[in-house]
């Protein structure tokens, strides 16, 4: 076996060794630059990223806000979510925002005050699109 292998690297060797030099591939400088190097992430929102609102255990006693979106079956949909949240929950409140706009905090100075005053008075929220 090692007479094998001795004669593999005399047989390389002799190969090489017999190679015209004049023909063999340029060297790059070692300042050439070889490779461009692209990053695939794509700018970094500035805003940090923050955790969402704790749950709450149960809704008992709570004030829910019920938000219905645009669209038309979202004010039914969310008649249905306070009629079951009654019979589950008979202490707890609820109100309704009506957003008359595709982005409710985007739109109207008036409507945005209304929203931000009905957020802040509700201890939870419900959202229905009405698609």
């Amino acid at each position: 076996m090692g007479k094998i292998i001795i004669t593999l690297i005399l047989g390389i060797s002799a190969v090489m060794a017999g190679q015209d030099p004049s023909k063999a591939p340029s060297a790059k400088k070692p300042s050439d630059p070889q490779f461009k190097v692209l990053n695939p992430w794509a700018e970094a929102d500035p805003i940090p990223p923050r955790a969402i609102s704790p749950r709450l255990n149960t809704l008992a006693g709570k004030k829910i806000g019920l938000f219905a979106n645009f669209k038309r079956a979202s004010r039914p949909i969310l008649a249905s979510v306070e009629k079951r949240l009654k019979a589950m929950y008979p202490d707890a409140e609820t109100s309704f925002f009506d957003s008359r706009g595709a982005n409710v905090v985007e739109s109207e100075t008036k409507n945005r005050e209304a929203f931000a005053a009905w957020a802040k008075g509700v201890d939870a929220a419900i959202l229905a699109v009405g698609d």
